[in-house]
């Protein structure tokens, strides 16, 4: 809890001690009270008890520990693309994703008085996200942990010139003065975060539309991923997301992170992932969960 700005400890503390009271209704989340990620917390699961922590990888330790029932974690923006190492820590962390939720971002220029700011204290995909915004007021971005983090580092520096880019609820646990709303560049900017747990669901539970998240990997010869994802297209699968990262510095082999419509025990998508299997290495199922948002 040191880690946290002195106006973010109380209300951290007191999170901290509601969750360890009741672990199995805990959600734990990365940031201080008041971030994004707390809001999605709520959002997600109205009756748990948010449990704020300084960094992803706690978020991710609270549940392995069995502080939390779960975490929920940003994976990707509308704007500004995949969150950042968020890839290689899912796959580390050991647990399973069990659901998703999508939060609409709506950033607040928020300081001590109107300014004017000749900077602004956020997490660095909230500056990403506010850009143009910035560069337009001549604001020199500066990163921290977290968005309400931000809000509450501002509040201990007590400088009017440094401003925070957080969401509205974070001006009013720290104190600060809303100067202008929704200066994000994108109105219809959107979050999506996935929920993970120590133990998977049950594809045979979830009753409607579901979506499975799974890893693989593919030698960087000619053809590879071609052959390995062809299964998917002839068996009418709608894959959502693809996205490609490196592991280590040998670059001999590509690892790929996948979302794709519907859930093992389909008979369409057992077959593609039986094809995706033969021609790839190191296939890993991180999870199936009910579709929260249509994909067109």
């Amino acid at each position: 809890m040191a880690s946290y700005p002195k106006p973010a400890l109380a209300l951290v503390e007191a999170m901290t001690a509601a969750a360890a009271a009741d672990p199995a209704r805990a959600v734990a989340f990365q940031g201080a009270p008041g971030a994004n990620s707390h809001r999605a917390a709520t959002e997600a699961v109205p009756d748990g008890l948010p449990l704020p922590c300084f960094s992803f990888e706690d978020a991710l330790d609270a549940v392995r520990d069995g502080r939390a029932a779960s975490a929920i974690i940003p994976i990707e923006n509308s704007q500004h693309g995949r969150v950042a190492d968020i890839h290689f820590l899912l796959p580390e962390s050991g647990l399973s994703i069990v659901g998703e939720h999508f939060l609409d971002i709506h950033a607040c220029l928020m300081g001590l008085g109107k300014g004017p700011f000749a900077a602004a204290y956020s997490h660095p995909q909230a500056l990403g996200q506010s850009r143009h915004y910035l560069r337009d007021k001549g604001i020199v971005p500066l990163s921290h942990a977290d968005t309400a983090g931000a809000a509450a580092y501002v509040a201990e520096l007590g400088d009017p010139t440094i401003a925070a880019l957080a969401p509205k609820i974070a001006a009013e646990l720290y104190g600060l003065d809303v100067v202008e709303e929704n200066v994000e560049d994108a109105h219809d900017n959107t979050t999506r975060f996935v929920r993970l747990a120590r133990k998977p669901l049950d594809p045979e539970t979830i009753t409607g539309p579901a979506i499975t998240t799974f890893i693989f990997e593919v030698r960087n010869i000619p053809g590879a991923l071609y052959k390995a994802l062809g299964g998917f297209a002839t068996n009418g699968i709608n894959m959502t997301k693809l996205e490609s990262y490196q592991k280590g510095a040998s670059f001999a082999a590509t690892t790929f992170f996948c979302d794709v419509v519907g859930k093992p025990g389909d008979t369409p998508l057992n077959r593609a992932l039986e094809e995706l299997a033969f021609f790839c290495n190191n296939l890993r199922i991180l999870g199936t969960y009910p579709l929260a948002r249509e994909r067109d």
